[in-house]
């Protein structure tokens, strides 16, 4: 009687498996990603592990509103999600109460899941913490084979961030912003400009975070009129490619250069930066970075390329101290 009891009441995971949690950072505005998750049409296509598909689903963004999917794994099997929605702040988190069952309506298990947007190197962070309730002990073994379900099933809602941004219906704009930034490093002015000038010095800096993107791609042809090309490919498997062409050059003193910022085919700025050098005491430089920018169709904004060449700016700072 008292394991029937503890069985309908919900058997939970044994303490030492914890919640499944989840990241990934997406090349799009956090309207984009969070519209992903609230409308019947993108969830049904992206909501479930590669192979699965999606016949049906109902989703109403709205507290109390139904999160329901039908999937379909590429054997046939039928597993019905059903839950409703029990927070929500726009474009900044997401929680879902959800229940799984069989295609006979057995309970299966219950899955709390809490979703949230940041803005992030590159676009938006989104981090899924999903905690389990076991009701039928034999289905124990889907959550824990949850985080490769996870991975598999943020790459359908890369793939459709990505749909949803290169979509004819997809917003045109154009958004005009600047932004100065200002470093001093512990080394001397020739050695910065030798860090901005010299292609292998560049290399150990200019790029995204290690664990996240790596180069396939990289020429620098410095001086006026020359072009520098670098192009690596994020972890979601988006190729972004920074094109340059560099206008004005003082050795030791000033680079003024226009580049285009792409992901994949897609063109999402162009830009005119100038960097400056200065001495800052004895052999230490500070480096100021202007830029003007055009941020095309809501890929990017002024605030996120701010963030992005700070980044780039810090690692230029460690850079020197090898």
């Amino acid at each position: 009687m008292a394991k029937t009891a503890e069985k309908s009441a919900g058997q939970r995971l044994p303490p030492n498996l914890p919640p499944v949690r989840v990241s990934r950072t997406f090349h799009a505005p956090r309207e984009i990603v969070f519209a992903a998750w609230t409308s019947t049409d993108h969830v049904g296509r992206w909501f479930a592990p590669t192979g699965y598909t999606i016949p049906q689903a109902k989703v109403e963004a709205r507290v109390g509103g139904p999160f329901e999917i039908l999937m379909r794994a590429p054997d046939g099997v039928e597993h019905r999600v059903r839950g409703t929605f029990v927070e929500i702040a726009r474009n900044e988190k997401l929680a879902l109460d959800l229940a799984v069952t069989d295609a006979k309506g057995h309970a299966l298990f219950r899955a709390f899941t809490e979703a949230r947007f940041a803005d992030a190197l590159g676009g938006t962070a989104l981090d899924v913490t999903q905690t389990y309730t076991i009701i039928d002990p034999e289905a124990a073994w889907m959550a824990e084979g949850a985080p490769q379900g996870w991975a598999q099933t943020l790459d359908n809602l890369s793939a459709e961030v990505r749909r949803m941004l290169a979509s004819p219906d997809a917003p045109r704009s154009v958004v005009h912003a600047s932004f100065t930034l200002e470093r001093t490093y512990d080394a001397p002015v020739e050695r910065v400009y030798r860090a901005l000038s010299d292609p292998a010095a560049k290399a150990k800096w200019f790029g995204g975070p290690e664990d996240q993107w790596k180069p396939i791609e990289r020429s620098m042809d410095f001086r006026v009129g020359g072009r520098e090309r670098a192009r690596g490919r994020w972890e979601s498997g988006i190729v972004s490619t920074f094109d340059a062409v560099y206008h004005d050059i003082v050795p030791n003193e000033r680079i003024v250069y226009a580049y285009e910022m792409w992901l994949d085919e897609k063109k999402i700025s162009v830009s005119l930066a100038t960097m400056q050098i200065r001495p800052a005491g004895p052999g230490r430089a500070r480096l100021t970075v202007t830029e003007q920018g055009a941020f095309l169709d809501g890929y990017d904004d002024g605030g996120a390329r701010e963030r992005g060449t700070g980044f780039l700016l810090d690692k230029l700072g460690a850079s020197l101290a090898d």
